[in-house]
């Protein structure tokens, strides 16, 4: 069965054998993106986040069918979409400068979901508090235990100039 699907602003025909094929498989067999990852398969750890219609989901559950019609951005996408927001050229989202400014990462795998969470997080609430940021992390799990790190990650993103 083909799928158009819209991801980081390209319309994609994919080839979905079964349209409740997880949204992950797509994007990582089909559309080669990395940012992605398989994690818990049960959406508990949230390190396959996407945006859609900029809100963050967990694409290992979620049915490719179910995206049809809705902008899903990746974390491939997000200079791209901070760059159409603010209507300037960036080259990496302040998130992505602010995880390497900050050395968020050790071995980075929940990296993808926690800055798709994060960008989700400041389009809602540009200036989050500590507590703000927690809540929102709340559903993403870090292995290495870097959370310190990401709150200021967040913090510092968060006073990007516009």
């Amino acid at each position: 069965m083909a799928l158009v699907i819209t991801v980081n602003g390209t319309k994609h025909t994919v080839q979905a054998t079964d349209p409740t094929t997880p949204l992950l498989y797509v994007l990582r067999n089909e559309l080669k993106l990395q940012g992605p990852h398989f994690g818990c398969g049960l959406s508990q750890c949230g390190a396959c986040a996407v945006l859609a219609n900029n809100q963050q989901i967990r694409s290992c559950v979620t049915p490719v069918v179910g995206v049809v019609g809705q902008e899903i951005v990746t974390l491939e996408g997000l200079p791209a979409l901070y760059s159409a927001q603010k209507k300037k050229t960036v080259t990496l989202h302040p998130l992505q400068e602010a995880w390497i400014e900050e050395q968020t990462p050790q071995c980075g795998y929940c990296q993808n979901g926690m800055i798709i969470q994060a960008a989700d997080l400041l389009m809602k609430t540009p200036n989050p508090s500590d507590a703000q940021i927690r809540q929102a992390m709340n559903g993403h799990l870090c292995r290495c235990g870097t959370y310190s790190a990401i709150i200021r990650a967040i913090k510092r993103a968060a006073t990007t100039p516009a």
